[in-house]
Order: structure tokens, then C-alpha cells, then sequence
């Protein structure tokens, strides 16, 4: 999961591409970077770090010109520590090509020894994005006549890529001199939208993007489509995949994405209203609502979720925990050693709702247990008397190897335990998840136009319909070993003879 942005104006792109990284920040959190174009020329920053310290005033006066990139990084293939994987990347033939990418490709390394071997082209990091650049860049190589590059010959070139790419990606690129290029996964399983302010075009991870910096949302890209931006902000789109179909990551809407976003024509935040309305009806056959005294959200994706179950089912809705902003997501930080002691640094506890009173605690989905453990305690520390725990996703039982930081299922608590046996290792008096099938039709039901979504982490169903068993075990080969939690998949079990 990582944040991308792509702009062609008639005015400096600088300011508003670090604006839009701004609004892009909840999307990681390691590196930053931004590309700008003037006249054939490439300018690029990038760094490890959040948005507000990789971009100083004199970095931001070296990027001129009126089209530009830019990416916010999570890491979830190659060297989580490496400033080198730092997007966007460039490379300079043909024409001069810069590329950010959101998603994870699952054949990175075959592709790797293919560029190698056969189109003589040379990876110098371990990251996914630039094998996915040079194949973009080897397909344009195919395609082009001289210095002379028309739409359609961007487009085919984006044929050859999704005949030759598996995985999820949506992807932003400058191509120099000719103008920008967006294109998305023919499963449409990472968003990508695009929006006008007049002869100003924007290309975003995410809707909010787009209208925080006044920009109308017109439509998202779909599976498998390309769209190119000429310089004076005319566009063109085309389908460029054989076979498509609609899935979006569900997991977007239950904890990835901002609420006030709109997803594949999806509110993120009435969805996680309608989780709240499906997990309120599991909950009462679990622990009796009069056994409740106080709702408390887990701030702060599970708010909507909380305060719909505490309507429905007439329990008081507390604020329990004042969350420090300054502090990351705990979900997207390497480590679990530092997952956990950011627990604590980034909540604290309102003691007064917990004393003496039965606290249910709702959060928007349980993956390491590594966060829901230290905050039950902190329940328990405040004075709680009972501590009921519910979830608005389902267990996370299978590794994600489409851009979510869950790998290997040693790392995921649900992973082969019964829900006791997470109850207990988390250490709450109840357990209440959501149903799969229920999560599916709550957010399903607001856009029936869609195929279906990859919940691959929940069900076990890769949606790519080519993954098993090994595919991951390579994938994780190439992360960085300094994590905690890199241990074996040997026990790792997909339904459905292992593909969708």
C-alpha cells in the first residue's frame, strides 16, 4: 500500500503534488519523492522519512515545471530500509521514463531474470517498481518510431505490460516530452481515479486527493484501462487488457483507506457503517448487549463502525483513547518490537470510562494481535471490569502479496487458531468478529456493479487466480530478514486448490 499522485497543469506542479502527498500520508510513511518535467528534463527529490521532512524550501524550488509525480512510501517488497527504493524511479531510455507504483508484482522475480537474460536491461535495487519501469520502458522501446510517440503507441505498450506483469499495480508515469500515462491492474485491485480543474488534470490513490485540492472528481480508472495526459491537459483512454474484472481490496475499505474518500464508487466511510450495522448483529449472539455498559472505538478507522453498532444497539458511545497524531500507524511499521512499544506512545487512556464499567472496544480489524493485546491490558490497567473486543473485518488468517504489509502467516494471530485461541492470546474476556460473507455484501451492496473483491487475506482466495504456496514463500524471500516474525510458511493452508 503506498500513495501515488500524478498532475499536468498550465501552472508550477510542485506545491500541489506536496499537497497532495500530504493527503496521501496515511498511505506510508518511510519515503517520500517527487518528480517534476521541464522541457525534456527530469527534477527529482525523494527521501525516507514522512512528507513534512523530506521537503525543504530549497527542495521544493528545485522542482520546476508544469507536470510531476509523486509517491508516499510503505514498503512490502524489497529493503524496507533502503533510501535507494525510495519512488519515483527513472530510467533513460527511450525518451527518459520516471514511474510511482502502488501494489505488489507476484512474478518480480521471473520478470527480473527476463529483463536481464532477454532484454538486456539491468535492476539496481530490490524493488518491484523498478522491474515493472523497465518493462514499461522495454515495451515502449517496441512500440516507438524514432522520436515520434502517439497515444496508441503508449497503449499498446501497455498491452505488452499486462501480458507480461501478475500482481496488482496502479502505476503514474512521465514519459518525457510526451506527457503522462496512468494505468491499473486489469483486477482494478489498487484504486486509481483522475479528476479536472479546468485544463489541469490530477491522477490519485484516492479521491480525497483530488477534492482537498479542489479538483472535481470525474470517474476512477478501471481494470485494466490506461489513460495519457498530453501536455496541454487534453486526455485519452483506452482498455488495454484482454480480460478484466472488477475486484478492489477489500481491506481499502475496512482500515487502508481515509473515510472521506470514495473508492471504485464506494464511500469508505459508509461502508464502515454498514460493517458496524453487520457486526452489531454478531455481536448480540455472543455477549448480551445488557452485559455492555460503554462502546469505545480503537481510534481510528473503526469510529464510523463503533458509533453505528452503539446506535443500533442503544449503548452509550465513549471516546476511551486520545490518540498522539504525531505518531505513525502501528499497522504499517516494520517490526513487531516496534509495533508494540508504539502502542503505548501513541494511546493513552481516558481512565474515568473505564473504571469499574464492562468496555467493549471496537476496533476495525485485528492482523498481529500485537496492538489489540497491549490495549486490552490498558483496558484492564484503567480499571475495567470486562473487556469484550469485536472486530469489523474477519479473522486475518492468509498473507496479502498484493501491497499489505501481511506476509507471512506466522506473523497474523488468526492464522490456524480458533477464535478462543485468539481471545486468549489477545486476552480479552469476548471475541466478537465479522463474518466474511456478511463483510462482503455490506460493502458489496454499495456498488452491485462490481465483480466481487479480493479479501485473499480473510478468505484465502487470490483473486489473480495464480498463487500457491511457493509464490509466496519466493515473494518473501527478497524482504528484508532484519524483521521480527520471519519465520516458515511450511503450516500455511489455501482453500480452494490455492487460486481463485
Amino acid at each position: 500500500m503506498c500513495g501515488i499522485v500524478g498532475v499536468v497543469s498550465q501552472a508550477p506542479v510542485n506545491q500541489l503534488i506536496y499537497d497532495a502527498l500530504l493527503l496521501l500520508q496515511h498511505r506510508g510513511q518511510d519515503a517520500a519523492g517527487i518528480v517534476t518535467e521541464q522541457g525534456r528534463k527530469f527534477f527529482m527529490h525523494k527521501a525516507k522519512g514522512m512528507v513534512r521532512d523530506v521537503f525543504r524550501t530549497r527542495n521544493m524550488r528545485s522542482l520546476p515545471g508544469h507536470c510531476g509525480l509523486g509517491q508516499v512510501r510503505y514498503p512490502t517488497a524489497g529493503n524496507a530500509y533502503s533510501e535507494e527504493e525510495a519512488q519515483p524511479f527513472y530510467v533513460n531510455a527511450p525518451f527518459g521514463l520516471v514511474l510511482v507504483h502502488n501494489g505488489n508484482l507476484t512474478n518480480a522475480q521471473a520478470l527480473k531474470q527476463e529483463l536481464f537474460q532477454t532484454d538486456h536491461r539491468h535492476i539496481n535495487t530490490d524493488s518491484d517498481s523498478e522491474v515493472l519501469l523497465n518493462v514499461l520502458a522495454h515495451e515502449l522501446e517496441k512500440v516507438s518510431r524514432g522520436i515520434t510517440l502517439k497515444p496508441a503507441d503508449v497503449f499498446a505498450a501497455v498491452r505488452g505490460v499486462h501480458q507480461r506483469i501478475r500482481g496488482s499495480y496502479a502505476v503514474v508515469a512521465l514519459i518525457a516530452g510526451h506527457g503522462l500515462l496512468a494505468f491499473r491492474d486489469p483486477y482494478g485491485i489498487r484504486p486509481l481515479c483522475v479528476g479536472r480543474q479546468g485544463d489541469s488534470v490530477m491522477v490519485a490513490s484516492e479521491s480525497v486527493t483530488l477534492e482537498g485540492n479542489g479538483f472535481e472528481l470525474e470517474r476512477d480508472i478501471q481494470p485494466g484501462e490506461a489513460l495519457f495526459v498530453a501536455h496541454d491537459g487534453s486526455t485519452q483512454f483506452e482498455q488495454c487488457a484482454e480480460k478484466t474484472s472488477h475486484n478492489p481490496c477489500i481491506f481499502e475499505y475496512v482500515y487502508l483507506a481515509r473515510p472521506d474518500s470514495v473508492l471504485d464508487g464506494i464511500s469508505v466511510y459508509q461502508a464502515r457503517l454498514n460493517l458496524g450495522k453487520t457486526l452489531a448483529k454478531r455481536l448480540v449472539s455472543t455477549v448480551p448487549p445488557n452485559e455492555i455498559d460503554v462502546v469505545i472505538p480503537i481510534p481510528e478507522s473503526s469510529r464510523p463502525s463503533a458509533m453505528e453498532l452503539a446506535q443500533l444497539l442503544g449503548l452509550p458511545y465513549r471516546e476511551g483513547f486520545v490518540k498522539n497524531r504525531y505518531v505513525g500507524r502501528t499497522f504499517i511499521m516494520p517490526g513487531q518490537g516496534v509495533r508494540k512499544k508504539s502502542v503505548r506512545q501513541k494511546l493513552n487512556v481516558i481512565a474515568s470510562e473505564f473504571k469499574g464499567r464492562n468496555v467493549l472496544l471496537v476496533d476495525d480489524s485485528i492482523v498481529r494481535g500485537t496492538t489489540s493485546r497491549e490495549i486490552v491490558q490498558m483496558a484492564r490497567d484503567a480499571g475495567a471490569r470486562k473487556v469484550y473486543l469485536a472486530s469489523a473485518a474477519p479473522p486475518v488468517r492468509y498473507p496479502n502479496v498484493y501491497g499489505i504489509d501481511m506476509p507471512t502467516s506466522s506473523e497474523l494471530v488468526a492464522h490456524d487458531r480458533t477464535v478462543e485461541e485468539v481471545r486468549l492470546s489477545i486476552g480479552c474476556d469476548a471475541l466478537i468478529y465479522q463474518d466474511v460473507d456478511a463483510m462482503k455484501q455490506a460493502i458489496g451492496s454499495l456498488n452491485p456493479n462490481l465483480a466481487g473483491f479480493d479479501a485473499s487475506c480473510f478468505d484465502g482466495v487470490y483473486v489473480t487466480g495464480d498463487i500457491t504456496l511457493e509464490t509466496i514463500e519466493r515473494m518473501n524471500q527478497g524482504r528484508d530478514q532484519s524483521e521480527e516474525g520471519q519465520e516458515d510458511n511450511s503450516r500455511l493452508a489455501l482453500p480452494n486448490a490455492q487460486t481463485a
